[in-house]
C-alpha cells in the first residue's frame, strides 16, 4: 500500500493504519509487527514512549510524544515543492509502533530498545525513532554498529552538549547520550558535531569534555555568522571523515523557544527553516539512523512542536528521497 492509495479527503485520518486505539501510523504509512519486520522497507518509524529521570524541573509528559507526533502528522503527505520531491515516489516506509518500555527498570527499558532497533536494522531498514527523552540515541547506534559493521560518525542538534557521565545516581540519564555515544568503540568521536549548542544550561566541563574527546562544536553564533549551509557543510565533512555511516539525533531545543512550545525554555535558538535545511542536506547525504526527541505534550496544547517533528522528519526523509532517485538514475 503506498500514501497515493488514500484519498486526500476531509475525514481522511480515519482511514489510515492504526498503531494503537485511535492513533494512525506516522503518514499513513503501512503498520508493521516489530516482531517480524519484513524486509523491503527503506525506512522504518518507532516511537520510544520513556521518560527517565527528570534534569529540570517536573515530569514533561514526553513519552506522549510519539502518539502526538503521529496524530499531527496525519495532515501531511511526503511533496515539498521547494525541492519537488515527494518521498513516497522513492522511499518505502513503515510504522512499527511504539518499543515497550519498563517504568522501573531504565536498564531493562534500554535493553529493550537496542533489540528493537537492532530487528530493523537486520531487515535492512533505517531505524526512525520519535522520543520519549534523549536517554536512548546510544542504543541505537549499538544497533547500527552492530548490523553495519564500519566506524559511525554523530550530528547532534541540541542546546546542550548532553555528554554528562550521570545525573545524580542515574548512569542513564537524558542529559548524558553523548557521553554514552562517545564510549561505543566504534564512534569516531573526532566525527561527532554537535550543532546549535548555547545557553546557560551548559557547564563548562562539558565543553572541556567535549573537545577533549575531539568533537567539533557549532554554536547559535556559528550559525548566525557563518549561515546553516556552510555550517551544516563543515559538520557533514567532521561526520562522515574515516567513517561509513552517521547517525542523527535531534533534541526539540535546538529550536528557539518561541517556535518550541512543547520544549524546554531554551532561547535564542536556531529556526525551523535552519534545522528543515541541514537534515534534508543530510538525508541527501545518506543517513543510517535519525531520532526527534524531548517533546513535552501536555504543554504544548496545540502540538506546535509535535507539529515541527513530523516537518523535520519528513524533511530528513526528502533528502534520503533524493539520494535515491539518484542512484536509480545512475
Amino acid at each position: 500500500m503506498s500514501r497515493s492509495d488514500i484519498p486526500m479527503v476531509f475525514g481522511r485520518k480515519s482511514a489510515l493504519p492504526k498503531v494503537y486505539g485511535d492513533t494512525p501510523t506516522f503518514l499513513g504509512v503501512p503498520k508493521l509487527d516489530l516482531k517480524d519486520l519484513p524486509a523491503g522497507f527503506d525506512a522504518v518509524v518507532v516511537g520510544v514512549p520513556w521518560e527517565g529521570t527528570v534534569t529540570w524541573g517536573s515530569y514533561t509528559g514526553c513519552e506522549l510524544a510519539p502518539r502526538a507526533i503521529r496524530h499531527c502528522a496525519a495532515r501531511y503527505g511526503g511533496f515539498l515543492p521547494e525541492y519537488e520531491i515527494d518521498l513516497f515516489d522513492y522511499l518505502c516506509l513503515g510504522d512499527a509502533g511504539d518499543i515497550a518500555v519498563e517504568p522501573n527498570s531504565p536498564a531493562e527499558t534500554m535493553a529493550g530498545i537496542r533489540r528493537a532497533m537492532e530487528k530493523i536494522c537486520r531487515a535492512g531498514s533505517i531505524p526512525i525513532a520519535f522520543g520519549g527523552d534523549h536517554s536512548f540515541s546510544q542504543e541505537v547506534i549499538h544497533a547500527l554498529v552492530k548490523n553495519r559493521k564500519g566506524p559511525i560518525g554523530v550530528v547532534h542538534f541540541d542546546a546542550h552538549f548532553d555528554n554528562a557521565k550521570v545525573f545524580g545516581e542515574d548512569t542513564i540519564p537524558r542529559c548524558g547520550p553523548i557521553h554514552r555515544i562517545a564510549e561505543i568503540p566504534e564512534v569516531r568521536t573526532q566525527s561527532i558535531a554537535h550543532v546549535g549548542i548555547r545557553g546557560p544550561r551548559n557547564s563548562s566541563s562539558q565543553l572541556a569534555y567535549a573537545r577533549e574527546m575531539g568533537a567539533s562544536i557549532f554554536t547559535i553564533n556559528d550559525i548566525r555568522s557563518r549561515g546553516i549551509e556552510t555550517v551544516i557543510e563543515e559538520a557533514m565533512r567532521v561526520a562522515w571523515t574515516e567513517t561509513s555511516q552517521v547517525y542523527v539525533t535531534v533534541c526539540s531545543d535546538c529550536i528557539d523557544a518561541a517556535f518550541n512550545p512543547g520544549g524546554p525554555a531554551d532561547f535564542n535558538g536556531m529556526f525551523a527553516h535552519e534545522l528543515f535545511t541541514a537534515l534534508y542536506r543530510l538525508g541527501q547525504r545518506g543517513i543510517a539512523g535519525f531520532d526527534f526527541v524531548e517533546i513535552y505534550p501536555t504543554q504544548d496544547p496545540n502540538s506546535f512542536s509535535s507539529h515541527l517533528a513530523a516537518w523535520a522528519t519528513i524533511y530528513a526523509l526528502a533528502g534520503l528521497a533524493v539520494k535515491k532517485r539518484s542512484e536509480q538514475e545512475g
